[in-house]
């Protein structure tokens, strides 16, 4: 209160050392707290407070992930009502533990070869995200996401004349991460909706969650980005991915002079 600490307000620092939890009851000792029921480990929940306005703004806590969802469930309606069927099996998996560090890593089924990931994207200074488009994380703090699968959605985005975007999220992991860092041995993306005040009183736009549910409709519909993903895999490796044979790896454009000609002109020249 400025009222009572005039401008030292002006001075706190924003630390968890001074957040403060105001019960609105009578409670000035710690046996008040646990007379009502009050004690440690107890989560403190949030109320969202949702605002939709004119514009098409959505103003809420917890739109990560819940707006994600909401997107997938859009894409998810779309496809169902339309009577198309995928090219190749689709599992939807909902996630809780994500900001925990588990999220994906133990639902995975066997046979999944593409992974998707559904996250928020931070409209800040230094970073590309708008509210107005959709997301296509092409690293994050886990590592860089696929290069064949990521530029796969970004070219369904431009086929589809959707507002896509090019994005690097530095303070954060996906879902994604944590399926790989459990070892499934697969390709994986990021889609994420333009967001404001990521992990506060978020706001995004209906434009941004649009734009996600259309190319995650897109790609749900889509042929996997290698064909040979299409069918089970066999225990032979006969169709793994060949690889270069070494030497022409070792083979290059650029031809180094032999060491034993630089050591001697070094000599001659000192």
């Amino acid at each position: 209160s400025g009222h009572a600490f005039n401008t030292a307000v002006d001075e706190m620092p924003i630390s968890w050392d001074h957040v403060e939890l105001r019960l609105d009851a009578y409670c000035t000792t710690r046996a008040d707290c646990e007379s009502l029921g009050i004690g440690i480990g107890d989560f403190v929940a949030f109320d969202p407070l949702p605002e939709f306005t004119e514009s098409g703004h959505i103003s809420a806590r917890h739109l990560d992930d819940k707006a994600g969802v909401a997107a997938l469930l859009a894409a998810l309606k779309s496809i169902v009502d339309s009577g198309t069927e995928p090219l190749i099996d689709c599992h939807p998996l909902f996630t809780i533990t994500e900001e925990t560090g588990t999220g994906a890593a133990g639902v995975l089924p066997w046979d999944v070869s593409e992974f998707v990931g559904i996250d928020i994207a931070p409209v800040a200074p230094g970073q590309h995200s708008s509210e107005h488009a959709v997301s296509v994380a092409m690293q994050d703090s886990g590592g860089p996401y696929d290069y064949h699968l990521s530029r796969h959605l970004l070219r369904l985005g431009v086929d589809n004349e959707l507002p896509v975007r090019r994005d690097l999220f530095r303070y954060y992991y996906s879902d994604a991460h944590s399926a790989v860092t459990s070892g499934h041995d697969i390709r994986t993306a990021l889609l994420a909706f333009g967001c404001d005040a990521t992990h506060g009183y978020e706001r995004t736009h209906i434009d941004s969650l649009a734009a996600l549910s259309k190319l995650l409709g897109a790609y749900m519909l889509s042929p996997p980005v290698f064909a040979s993903d299409a069918k089970p895999a066999q225990s032979s490796l006969e169709r793994f991915s060949h690889q270069i044979e070494h030497d022409a790896q070792m083979e290059s454009d650029t031809r180094v002079p032999p060491v034993d000609s630089l050591i001697g002109q070094n000599r001659e020249e000192s």
